[in-house]
């Protein structure tokens, strides 16, 4: 996540339609949101995440960088209050008008891992 993403408050619409899928998805206090990321338009199989020559070049399926094959992406955030067929949330790093293709609550008994291994240079790209 990028500096101050985890900052940001943002609402997100659901089309009206599928408003009584969200009951009860206020009981949690995080929600994963899977989204298309429509803005990206060029793939690339290697590079330097977030371009920075400081990490190892490596492969797409070894980061989290946009630049992917297939343009479907995760991002965890924290859940602040549902109205109707709109979620109130917190950190989710998308950019606006991105289009949502599912929500998810967050499972800590599914989601979390424990011990969970990276790369070094991953500690370098969290501010």
């Amino acid at each position: 996540m990028l500096p101050g993403w985890e900052k940001v408050v943002t609402q997100i619409v659901i089309n009206k339609n599928y408003a009584k899928g969200l009951d009860g998805i206020e009981d949690y206090s995080h929600i994963i949101v899977v989204y298309w990321m429509d803005k990206v338009d060029k793939c690339h199989l290697r590079h330097h995440p977030q371009g920075r020559a400081d990490v190892p070049f490596g492969g797409i399926f070894a980061c989290r960088c946009p630049q992917r094959p297939n343009p479907i992406a995760i991002s965890t955030a924290k859940l602040i209050g549902r109205e109707n067929n709109v979620l109130k949330v917190k950190g989710l790093d998308i950019l606006n008008k991105t289009p949502i293709i599912d929500i998810k609550p967050y499972w800590p008994q599914y989601d979390a891992v424990e011990n969970a291994k990276v790369p070094s240079w991953v500690n370098k790209l969290i501010f």
